[in-house]
């Protein structure tokens, strides 16, 4: 169980996460009741779930703590934006390390079927049938630096300016801390001038692709980074469809699947 759980919780990933999550002490005046659950082996046991895509009972007991504790923790990790944070740490490490491009990013989104909650809708591409939408802007590696979630039925143009303001002040190896690409790359669904001039105003160059008038091909050149980084994103399977009811417990995966990335090339 100790090597399962330092594969999926390496060293590196776990010092990260104690600097969002301090050690937890419950302090029982009577006395007695059964020791609080590990938060490495809770870890472990939701990134279990996140990669594989299993659903909670069939969490496999091997961790140690049950899939009631683990998805109480991995609740209440949730309400408190752990997910979030632990991105911008680990992308604090990127940056400070040179690892992030910021002279071509590129935004892009896709849908896939849920089940019911919030934050779902008639998917266009998908007869219509329910569905959710993410929406994400990578660095010119594909390197995941904001996200957001959506319905289905929401227009891609909709997302740009809440991703762009999402991006955290991340660190940089000999600048302050930087949270606008030098330009930005995108497709056909954000070809509107008030984007275009929002996006200008900031001080963001743009190369959106225009409507009857270019193909989307040669954007292709710096746009498949972000092609690719959805196909890593497939890589948890927890977000093949969304299971969750609650919103926010989707953003969560989808948050530990841009943290995970991530964490991959921060220990290259």
């Amino acid at each position: 169980m100790t090597d399962l759980v330092e594969r999926l919780v390496p060293d590196e990933l776990w010092v990260l996460f104690r600097r969002v999550v301090a050690p937890t002490e419950v302090i029982r005046p009577q006395g007695g009741g059964r020791r609080r659950a590990g938060d490495r082996e809770a870890l472990a046991a939701i990134v279990f779930v996140a990669t594989s895509g299993c659903t909670w009972r069939q969490l496999p007991p091997v961790f140690g703590p049950s899939w009631q504790s683990v998805y109480r923790r991995f609740a209440q990790w949730s309400r408190a934006r752990v997910w979030a944070r632990l991105h911008r740490v680990i992308l604090d490490g990127l940056g400070a390390r040179g690892k992030l491009d910021w002279s071509r990013c590129a935004i892009d989104s896709v849908s896939m079927r849920a089940a019911k909650g919030p934050l779902t809708g008639p998917n266009p591409t998908d007869r219509g049938k329910p569905g959710s939408k993410i929406h994400l802007i990578t660095d010119r590696n594909g390197l995941p630096l904001s996200l957001g979630i959506s319905g289905a039925n929401v227009h891609d143009s909709l997302g740009l300016e809440p991703l762009v303001r999402g991006i955290p002040p991340i660190r940089s190896r000999r600048r302050p801390r930087r949270r606008r690409p030098h330009k930005l790359h995108a497709d056909k669904g954000y070809d509107y001038d008030h984007l275009r001039g929002w996006l200008r105003k900031r001080g963001i160059r743009h190369r959106i692709a225009r409507r009857g008038i270019e193909s989307s091909q040669r954007l292709c050149r710096h746009r498949w980074v972000v092609e690719r980084t959805v196909s890593w994103l497939a890589g948890c399977r927890r977000l093949h469809r969304r299971y969750e009811r609650k919103a926010e417990h989707f953003l969560a995966f989808v948050g530990i699947a841009a943290a995970l990335i991530c964490h991959r090339r921060l220990t290259k």
